[in-house]
């Protein structure tokens, strides 16, 4: 329907039409490229927060070199854990596309523990809870879950472990 320069419009239902929305507001699809300007920020701000609340909480972490998509970490063991007074270095290495999709993070100290394979591999929601109980109904370590009930051989293969071998060959 034109309408001309003082003409009235009839917008009454049955004279309405449906009428598409323009291209600017239409909902953009995602792209499939990345900003890796924005992933570095956010990388930056975490890395700024975990610096000024780690050490409280026992972890720290740093870029590795000149990129902040790679950095190397370190978690204290718990107080009154079989992991107290060691120390674990990992390293962690963020995608693009974080945090839509988790870092990769690996345990470069020798670790005993049901959720970290013999390479270091953990899951990275594991992270959070590394000092306090671990899940030993998937493990990634069968021996360590199966020992995980008794605290005296646990805290045991921890040490032995600790000091057999301090770092995982890659």
């Amino acid at each position: 329907m034109e309408v001309r320069p003082n003409q009235t419009v009839d917008n009454s239902p049955q004279h309405r039409r449906h009428v598409p929305a323009t291209p600017s507001k239409q909902p953009v699809a995602p792209s499939n490229t990345v900003d890796t300007a924005s992933v570095s920020q956010r990388l930056q701000k975490e890395l700024m927060s975990l610096m000024m609340i780690g050490g409280d909480l026992g972890v720290s972490a740093f870029p590795e070199g000149e990129s902040i998509f790679a950095w190397i970490g370190t978690i204290m063991g718990g107080k009154g854990t079989a992991y107290e007074g060691l120390s674990y270095k990992l390293s962690l290495r963020f995608p693009l596309d974080y945090p839509f999709k988790p870092p990769q993070v690996k345990f470069e100290t020798m670790c005993f523990h049901p959720n970290v394979d013999q390479f270091g591999n953990i899951c990275p929601d594991i992270l959070q809870f590394f000092r306090a109980e671990p899940n030993p109904d998937s493990p990634l370590n069968n021996y360590a879950a199966k020992l995980w009930n008794n605290e005296e051989d646990y805290r045991s293969m921890v040490h032995r472990q600790y000091y057999a071998g301090e770092a995982f060959e890659s």
